[in-house]
């Protein structure tokens, strides 16, 4: 463990603060704090300290502050002396309805108010909050026959209103929902689908990507092929995307499945009841709604089981409190319905916000300036997306027109690097809150996100969400006291104290076995007795601030010095974006613990190096001088070497844990890399210098 590099004096001047900070939904919940309990929290990360200190009470006031729809409220909150393995209950006694939350929120909306913009590179579709409300009671009049409560209905589709309308019916009947993209693999999707065992599928026959059109039938005919062994499913719904050409117009007489239903969406919808009435089964507030899966880059994917209340809340309490969103706000996320992003911008309908459903490439029509185009045309205020994409915008040196709407832009997936923080302040706006927030599938919410009492620092996440009991530690004492690191040193992020999105359960006959080795390991230097979420953090000394350093099992660890490889991203980005397009770093094992670290780069295809043979050479020079100076001499790789891509999952976060385990000989590889086939190119990097160490010897 090491002291951080002391921050430059240059990157301690903040780039933004709120300028009307008394009008946000922070302060205003913070001054109902104080009233109410007769308190004066007079910094601004007092609340925060609030709030995990009083876990009851805070939770509490935020099912009020936000407004949860019950049909009966709580009889207590959780018991906050119960240890955090196994889950404790939360809200006992509540009857609720998550999808009745998200139609029928109590903000202030109206009927022929907008709910959804469903946008494609191609055109735009929009949805009054009646004509939602319609779309869902005819899929839930026709799905209540087909289903009992508990059954997993699954989505492969793209991010449009199909997907909403299919979760949100499943969820008003106590179904669970799961999702997967189109542009997942057969294999993949099975790895995820045999596992829930689902009674109804949705899917697109296509879908649109770049300007072309991508035929999903027969990568939909194989998973169904893999799932007709396990005869649970009753229906296959096919949403036929496109049809006016004949490549598309005959794609259901190509499935076949014995004992299942086949059926157009269009047929689905009126197969039911146009009589029905929509209406909401009132389920305890841990009841299941969503199942996320783990990133499987380690082996089969666990089945994340997350719970309504724990859901909702967080995500009201993040949308609501933290970004001051209201029914004025339009909230525009682009992800995929994989990403634990869709269920977090899904959620906005909760707070009365008009979301965005955007389905295709984010440089469509117009190359880097399509999304803030898009932006522009709906009037978007919060706009989330992921630090890949940011730093694409970066390289690109786009200068984007004024957005004068835009108040918030989220980043997450990964780190952003503080040179894209200045970036956005130089040529977006001034006044936008860029929000770099962090969470995860694990949670299906933040534990670092947006304060806007406080200044915003290049490279930082400005606070802990309320209510999280994070910290960066090192370890526990004997007698069950946590070692948290020194301000500016490096620790685990843990948390603390039980938190309502802890997931409710891992699907499956070894679940809760998986479920401890996940977080609560009574191997790992913690005991089991703390969540331990596998990120390496540390707050900065000075402002506060939190800085992702990387997975905790990817972590560098030369010479027995620790340091994330997110250090070494932010330098490549900052001073060879013109020659890097991406970059990945990981450790290989040597002979009595110690590791040597491999940094392997993708070249730039549009950068014209200068004439000579040697430009490669000149450029790993280069890198290595300014890794030296930038960050120090025990940061230089000791080899850097050229890769055709860097493997990602399906978010775009690199995959770094795949390439490690290649490098030392130990990879189980799972369907997540979705550029599985450049892995082929690390295995042969990895043997041949095996190879060649061992004719050494």
């Amino acid at each position: 463990m090491v002291t951080a590099e002391p921050t430059p004096d240059s990157q301690l001047q903040a780039l933004w603060r709120h300028p009307n900070p008394t009008q946000t939904e922070y302060y205003k919940f913070q001054s109902h704090i104080e009233k109410k309990y007769s308190l004066s929290l007079n910094t601004p990360t007092s609340l925060w300290q609030w709030s995990v200190d009083n876990i009851p009470e805070f939770w509490a006031e935020a099912w009020d502050y936000t407004g949860v729809v019950a049909s009966k409220r709580f009889d207590s909150v959780v018991d906050d002396q119960a240890p955090m393995f196994p889950r404790p209950q939360f809200f006992a006694g509540a009857r609720l309805n998550f999808a009745e939350n998200l139609l029928f929120p109590k903000a202030d909306v109206k009927e022929d108010g907008l709910a959804v913009v469903a946008a494609t590179e191609e055109g735009r579709r929009s949805y009054t909050w009646k004509e939602l409300r319609e779309e869902v009671r005819k899929c839930q009049a026709s799905m209540e026959g087909r289903v009992k409560m508990g059954d997993r209905v699954v989505g492969y589709l793209g991010n449009g209103i199909h997907a909403l309308v299919a979760m949100l019916a499943a969820t008003s009947l106590g179904c669970i929902w799961s999702g997967v993209s189109p542009d997942t693999g057969p294999t993949a999707v099975l790895e995820r689908m045999e596992q829930l065992e689902p009674t109804i599928l949705f899917a697109d026959n296509a879908v649109m990507y770049n300007g072309k059109v991508h035929n999903n039938m027969a990568k939909l005919t194989e998973v169904l092929a893999g799932l007709e062994k396990l005869g649970c499913l009753k229906s296959v719904v096919v949403v036929q995307t496109f049809g006016a050409d004949t490549e598309f117009n005959d794609s259901l007489s190509s499935l076949s499945l014995p004992g299942t239903e086949i059926i157009s969406y269009d047929n689905y919808l009126g197969s039911g009841s146009p009589s029905h009435k929509l209406h909401f089964e009132q389920l305890e507030a841990d009841t299941p709604i969503y199942i996320l899966f783990s990133s499987g880059t380690t082996g089969r994917p666990k089945c994340i089981c997350h719970g309504a209340i724990g859901t909702l809340l967080q995500h009201k309490k993040e949308h609501q409190i933290h970004a001051s969103m209201t029914s004025s706000s339009v909230f525009f996320q682009y992800t995929t319905i994989t990403w634990m992003m869709w269920h977090w911008l899904v959620s906005g309908l909760a707070s009365g916000a008009t979301i965005v459903l955007y389905d295709g490439s984010p440089f469509r029509p117009n190359s880097h300036a399509s999304m803030p185009t898009l932006i522009n045309e709906l009037g978007v205020t919060h706009f989330g997306t992921s630090a890949k994409y940011l730093s694409l915008l970066e390289q690109a040196n786009l200068v984007p027109p004024p957005m004068p709407t835009l108040t918030t832009i989220f980043s997450t997936a990964s780190p952003l690097a503080p040179s894209t923080f200045t970036y956005i302040y130089k040529t977006f706006a001034p006044t936008v809150h860029l929000a770099s927030i962090t969470g995860g599938t694990d949670i299906i919410s933040l534990f670092f996100t947006q304060n806007p009492l406080l200044p915003l620092y290049p490279g930082q996440i400005q606070d802990r969400g309320l209510g999280m009991a994070v910290h960066a530690a090192v370890g526990m004492t004997p007698d069950g006291t946590l070692e948290e690191a020194e301000a500016g040193m490096e620790g685990e992020l843990v948390c603390t104290k039980p938190f309502p999105s802890m997931p409710v359960c891992f699907w499956g006959p070894n679940g809760l076995d998986q479920y401890r080795a996940a977080y609560f390991s009574p191997d790992d230097e913690f005991a089991g007795r703390v969540w331990k979420h596998g990120d390496f953090i540390r707050f900065h000394p000075q402002t506060g601030g939190v800085e992702m350093l990387g997975r905790s099992d990817g972590v560098l660890n030369p010479a027995g010095v620790r340091f994330g490889s997110a250090e070494l991203y932010g330098l490549l980005l900052r001073e060879f974006s013109r020659e890097i397009e991406d970059s990945v770093a990981v450790g290989r094992k040597k002979a009595g613990g110690d590791e040597d670290v491999v940094l392997f780069v993708v070249v730039n295809p549009e950068w014209d190096p200068p004439y000579g043979s040697d430009w490669w050479e000149d450029l790993e020079a280069r890198v290595r001088s300014s890794i030296a100076k930038g960050l120090s001499l025990r940061h230089v790789p000791r080899w850097i070497i050229r890769a055709p891509e860097v493997p990602v999952t399906g978010n775009g976060k690199k995959v770094e844990v795949v390439v490690k385990g290649i490098v030392n000989g130990k990879a189980k590889v799972g369907a997540a890399v979705v550029n599985g086939r450049c892995l082929e190119f690390y295995r042969q990097w990895a043997e041949r210098l095996k190879r060649e160490e061992e004719e050494a010897k």
